[in-house]
């Protein structure tokens, strides 16, 4: 399976809600690919006993060839879909604050949701659009790439030259404001304009409850 790659405070409102710094550049980290569930109706238990897990609704990239220098989206970006980016929020501010690795709070199972893809049409497209996410019937989070800190290109390049990028690779890119916490028995919609891409429904343990 190919490698996850994640954007991490690519909107400027997203970074302010959590009390963040502002990037200068690209703020990369990724996930194992034990993380990735699939957003078709699915069911999602959480035994995580009191952590605060937060959702983080993404756009995400597949790249559909080995990237080179020079490179340009719409040369490499096959397909695209959304995402939810769970985070384990407490336990992420106490490894920010240590210095450490974000990786115990972002690469649990089933902590990266995707949609099913669909044939990327270019950026243009995409900045004619919006995506969002539902909880329980009510909008969270609604989002646009034209509010992006760092742009499709500019994540590629850095994604490219950190880490390479190969076929079959994802790139979650960010996640506008209204992150929020997940909460037993709630059911999730990830729409792409007004149409419905995707859903699913979470569960926290009985330690949690």
């Amino acid at each position: 399976m190919a490698n996850i790659y994640c954007i991490g405070r690519n909107y400027v409102n997203h970074a302010k809600e959590l009390g963040n710094e502002v990037p200068k550049q690209p703020l990369l980290f990724s996930k194992p690919t034990h993380a990735l569930a699939r957003a078709d109706g699915s069911t999602y238990t959480y035994d995580y006993n009191k952590e605060d897990i937060h959702y983080e609704l993404e756009i995400v990239l597949h790249i559909g060839k080995a990237v080179r220098p020079g490179d340009k989206v719409d040369d490499v970006v096959d397909k695209i879909g959304l995402g939810v980016d769970l985070t384990l929020r407490n336990l992420q501010s106490k490894l920010k604050e240590k210095g450490h690795p974000w990786l115990r709070a972002k690469g649990f199972p089933n902590s990266a949701i995707l949609t099913n893809l669909w044939e990327f049409k270019g950026v243009e497209d995409c900045r004619n659009r919006l995506f969002s996410l539902y909880q329980n019937g009510n909008q969270v989070q609604c989002g646009s790439i034209r509010d992006m800190l760092f742009d499709f290109q500019a994540i590629i390049d850095e994604c490219s030259t950190c880490f390479g990028l190969g076929k079959g690779d994802l790139i979650y890119t960010g996640t506008p404001e209204g992150v929020g916490s997940v909460e037993h028995g709630d059911h999730f919609v990830l729409k792409w304009d007004e149409e419905v891409v995707g859903s699913f429904q979470t569960q926290r343990s009985q330690s949690y409850q």
